[in-house]
């Protein structure tokens, strides 16, 4: 299983404008075994990819934008083949766009792109935080709605268990109905404060050992490692997290 741990780019992305090298190199030094793609930050793409190989390096994912995955479809998929994945995640709406009407364009868009791509073998996912919560469609939250688990949607699942926790939602028992679904998962834990602020993994609220194993039953190729926030350098964070979470793969052998 620790074969399938990445840390997800943007935890450190003030960190990657002045050397994205040097960060994959002390990632790869903690032991993660990938990293999820969320930018470039004015780096050339070709010669990250050609350092994550190098590094031996796994890419969980891209994170893009719906106008790139709409307008610059070909670009994506080439920069996916680059760094050797298959996977391409909307990741966030912006406030104006969580609407019902918004929520409806979405699901339609990307089922039209995975559908548009999947003979290729490239995947579409969401990204959820716990804003969708908040919006109904057909008798069913916005998220769920999104991701029907049905044979025609094609949108797949990428969901984050601190904002499944944070829309009041037992963890668990909301990834049923993804199973097999979700290729990426993101693991991201919650303090044990008032304010439920972002934690290291291993270090809050959540218990990561259910999750681990509902992940290895059903069918999660990579667990991405996130902290939006980070009480001081977002490196120091993620070594919490991984040697965490390598104590609690340990444990459950």
């Amino acid at each position: 299983m620790k074969h399938k741990i990445a840390a997800q780019l943007y935890t450190v992305r003030d960190l990657l404008t002045d050397d994205f090298p040097g960060v994959l190199k002390e990632l790869k030094e903690m032991g993660y075994a990938g990293v999820q793609i969320s930018g470039m930050f004015g780096h050339d793409p070709k010669e990250i990819a050609a350092l994550m190989r190098e590094l031996e390096l796994g890419a969980a994912g891209m994170h893009v934008d719906m106008h790139s995955l709409q307008h610059d479809l070909p670009n994506l998929l080439e920069q996916a083949d680059m760094f050797g994945t298959k996977d391409l995640i909307l990741p966030y709406l912006g406030e104006e766009e969580r609407t019902v009407e918004h929520y409806i364009f979405v699901k339609e868009e990307l089922n039209k792109i995975a559908r548009k791509v999947q003979a290729d073998g490239y995947r579409i996912s969401y990204h959820n935080h716990d804003f969708e919560f908040e919006t109904e469609i057909d008798g069913v939250n916005a998220l769920e709605y999104l991701l029907e688990p049905t044979e025609d949607n094609l949108l797949l699942a990428e969901l984050d268990v601190y904002w499944v926790k944070k829309g009041g939602k037992e963890i668990v028992s909301f990834l049923e109905p993804y199973a097999n679904r979700m290729p990426i998962i993101h693991l991201k834990d919650m303090a044990k404060n008032e304010q439920k602020s972002f934690a290291e993994v291993g270090t809050g609220s959540i218990d990561f050992e259910p999750i681990l194993r509902w992940g290895e039953a059903n069918g999660i190729e990579w667990y991405a490692v996130e902290q939006d926030e980070c009480p001081g350098n977002p490196l120091d964070s993620l070594r919490v997290s991984i040697n965490n979470l390598h104590r609690v793969i340990d444990e459950m052998k």
